[in-house]
């Protein structure tokens, strides 16, 4: 009985049937997308543990943002370095690399360019600087390194 009423209104509501299915098919995508976009995303407390395993940080912010504040060791580098990095930071390919800026999210499409040219081992650091900031963890002042 219920198969029937179920094909009557399959019938009946074909444009309806579809777009639930198409939403359907849409939340899987992005739950699939954000699943594996997640691995490439770590906690400070993990960072901190690549870091003394001698991995590189690099963040995105601007200098100024830089200056005033960074993750101990990092790198400052910006979009387009990020797009020439497999030739200028050739060496640390087989490195953990800790990529980061603000909240995270413009790290994450780093991380997807960066494994773009063979970095492996590329991460986002979780919640950016902010995340960092927020567990109390030091930062370093003034220019320090650049790419």
């Amino acid at each position: 009985m219920f198969t029937a009423h179920l094909s009557q209104y399959f019938h009946l509501h074909p444009w309806l049937v579809a777009g639930t299915a198409a939403v359907a098919m849409l939340a899987v995508l992005i739950e699939i997308r954000a699943r594996s976009e997640s691995f490439a995303s770590i906690s400070a407390q993990e960072a901190i543990q690549l870091m003394n395993r001698g991995a590189l940080t690099i963040d995105l912010r601007s200098a100024e943002q830089f200056a005033a504040g960074h993750v101990a060791g990092a790198r400052r580098m910006d979009g387009e370095q990020i797009l020439k990095a497999g030739d200028v930071l050739k060496k640390h390919k087989q490195k953990p690399v800790i990529v980061y800026c603000n909240s995270g999210s413009l790290a994450a499409a780093a991380v997807r360019k960066l494994r773009e040219q063979g970095f492996a081992q590329a991460v986002n650091l979780r919640g950016g600087i902010t995340a960092w900031r927020t567990e109390n963890l030091p930062v370093e002042k003034g220019a320090g390194s650049h790419a």
